[in-house]
C-alpha cells in the first residue's frame, strides 16, 4: 500500500473538519471560524468523493449541548484543585462565570466539531457516489 492509498485516520480527520466519507477534503467553505456568521457554511459535496455534506437535520444541536456541558465539566477539573468551590463564599458564582466565559469563546469551534460529530456518525468511510477515492 502506497501512502496515498492508506485509509486516514478518523480522529485526525474528524478535528481537521475534514469530508466524512474520504477524509481528505474540507467541509466547510472557510477554514477558520471567522468570520462567524459564515463559520457554519458546510461545502453542498465534497470536491473529491462527491460525498453531499447538507441535509436539513444536519444541525447537530444535541450534540453541540452535550459538548457544552462537557467543557462546563472539565472546567470544574481544572477549576476546583486551582481556587476550590464552596458554598460558603461566592466561589460557586466565580466558577459558573468562568466556565460561562470559556464556553462562550470556544463555541464556534464546538459548533463546528458537533456538525463534525454528527456527519461522522451518519456517513461511513468511502460511502460517496463515486467510487474511486483512492486516486
Amino acid at each position: 500500500m502506497t501512502s496515498s492509498s492508506k485509509k486516514p485516520a478518523l480522529l485526525p480527520a474528524m478535528l481537521t473538519m475534514k469530508c466524512p466519507s474520504c477524509r481528505r477534503s474540507s467541509v466547510f467553505i472557510n477554514k477558520s471560524v471567522f468570520p462567524l456568521d459564515k463559520c457554519l457554511a458546510l461545502k453542498d459535496e465534497c470536491e473529491i468523493c462527491g460525498q453531499r455534506m447538507k441535509s436539513e437535520s444536519n444541525n447537530g444541536g444535541g450534540i453541540n449541548y452535550a459538548l457544552t456541558m462537557i467543557l462546563f465539566f472539565l472546567n470544574l477539573l481544572w477549576y476546583w484543585p486551582i481556587f476550590g468551590l464552596s458554598y460558603k463564599d461566592n466561589s460557586v458564582f466565580i466558577y459558573l462565570g468562568v466556565s460561562t466565559f470559556v464556553v462562550i469563546i470556544a463555541q464556534p469551534y464546538l459548533m463546528r466539531l458537533s456538525r463534525m460529530i454528527y456527519l461522522y456518525l451518519y456517513t461511513s468511510f468511502g460511502t460517496s457516489r463515486r467510487v474511486n477515492i483512492e486516486g
